[in-house]
């Protein structure tokens, strides 16, 4: 059974984001081994220098790399990511585990952003959009987007 572990910068904090995610992590309870590792996220006011900016994504960064083993398979949320549609995220994630990945790791960064180590660590960047989304409404996005692949997998209906 495919791992996948999602690892996010802050807490899901709004009652309704949390619901959302809780009813994905059962839809895939049984097809999926989930985990979901929150980091803490650091101070970032609306006046921080770039070099401050800098200073609060490289400390979250070293605690996404300290979440992260070495034969993780990682991919970063990124708005500068590779951009695919449901069917190709679904052939991705059946590729990497026909390659033997046995734990795939979605890293999804704080307000603002992923550091320079944690892009370098990823083997692959993802991107939904152009558009920002808070972290919490992110987690829900790709959970649905997992639940759909492995409903496509399992050439069950669902994504249309």
């Amino acid at each position: 059974m495919l791992t996948v572990r999602i690892l996010c910068v802050g807490k899901m904090k709004e009652k309704f984001y949390a619901d959302a995610v809780s009813e994905y992590k059962k839809r895939l309870s049984n097809r999926v081994r989930l985990e979901i590792v929150e980091v803490k996220d650091r101070p970032a006011p609306d006046n921080l220098s770039p070099a401050g900016e800098k200073a609060v994504r490289d400390a979250e960064g070293e605690q996404i790399l300290k979440a992260i083993s070495p034969n993780d398979y990682v991919i970063a949320l990124a708005i500068a990511g590779r951009r695919m549609d449901s069917p190709a995220f679904a052939r991705e994630l059946q590729n990497l585990m026909n390659a033997g990945k046995s734990r795939i790791v979605f890293v999804i960064g704080g307000s603002l952003g992923l550091s320079d180590a944690v892009l370098k660590r990823a083997d692959e960047k993802l991107s939904f959009s152009d558009f920002t989304f808070c972290h919490q409404l992110m987690r829900v996005i790709l959970l649905e987007q997992i639940y759909r692949a492995v409903k496509i997998n399992a050439n069950e209906s669902y994504h249309k």
